[in-house]
C-alpha cells in the first residue's frame, strides 16, 4: 500500500480524479528543488503561491465566472456551495496546510481512501487577493446520526488507529486523519461517507 500511495503522490499511477491533482502536485515539487527555504518557513507558502498562481496562468485554470450565490455553509477551512442535487462546489486556501502540495496530497489520500466522496479539482478561483482550490465533491445527504463508535470500528478495520478526539494515526504509513467528528462523516443508510478529510502525511514514511 505504501508503494501505491507514493506512485499515485508522484503521479506515476493514476486514481479517480488524479490528474489535476498531481500535475499540480508535480510542477510545485519541480519548483521547490530549486528552493532555499524550508516550508515551516512563513515566507515558503508566499513564494509558492506564486509558483501556483504561474502554474495556474500558464495551464489556463482560473474559474472566472464563479457563481458564489448557492452558498451553504463554510468552516475554517473551506466555503462550500450546491452545484445541483448531486454535487457540491468547495473553495479551499490550503489555510490547514503548511504548503499547497500538502494540501494536494490530502485531495489524493482522500480520493484513494474514500472514492466514493472523491474530489476532482476543476480550477482556481481568487477573491480579494485569496487563491482558492475549486473542487468538486458528491453530496451526501444524512438520513441519519454518524454513530462516531462506528467511524472507529471503521478505521481501525483499515489499519488506523484512535490517537485523540477524532483524531486517527496510521502507523504502517504514517499518515495523519484528522477531525472526523459527525460533521465531516455522514451517515446514508447505514454507510459512513467521509465528506471533509483533513490528511497529513509524516513525508519520512512516504517520500514525494
Amino acid at each position: 500500500m505504501k508503494n501505491e500511495i507514493q506512485c499515485i503522490i508522484s503521479g506515476k499511477s493514476q486514481i479517480r480524479y488524479g490528474t489535476n491533482i498531481q500535475a499540480a502536485i508535480s510542477y510545485l515539487t519541480g519548483c521547490e528543488k530549486s528552493g532555499a527555504l524550508d516550508k515551516t518557513n512563513k515566507r515558503f507558502k508566499r513564494e509558492e503561491t506564486e509558483r501556483l498562481r504561474t502554474y495556474i496562468e500558464r495551464q489556463n485554470l482560473w474559474i472566472k465566472d464563479f457563481d458564489l450565490n448557492n452558498y451553504v455553509s463554510e468552516g475554517a477551512e473551506q466555503k462550500v456551495y450546491l452545484k445541483d442535487s448531486r454535487s457540491v462546489i468547495k473553495l479551499n486556501d490550503a489555510i490547514y496546510y503548511l504548503s499547497w502540495v500538502d494540501y494536494f496530497i490530502n485531495l489524493l489520500l482522500n480520493n484513494y481512501f474514500f472514492p466514493d466522496t472523491a474530489y476532482n479539482l476543476l480550477g482556481f478561483f481568487e477573491n480579494e487577493s485569496t487563491i482558492y482550490a475549486v473542487v468538486k465533491q458528491h453530496f451526501v445527504n444524512a438520513t441519519e446520526k454518524t454513530d462516531l463508535r462506528h467511524v472507529e470500528q471503521f478505521m481501525h478495520s483499515n489499519g488506523f488507529r484512535k490517537i485523540r478526539n477524532n483524531n486517527y494515526f496510521h502507523p504502517e504509513l504514517g499518515i495523519i486523519l484528522e477531525d472526523l467528528h459527525d460533521e465531516n462523516v455522514l451517515t446514508n443508510n447505514g454507510i459512513l461517507y467521509f465528506i471533509d478529510t483533513v490528511f497529513y502525511l509524516k513525508t519520512d514514511n512516504i517520500a514525494i
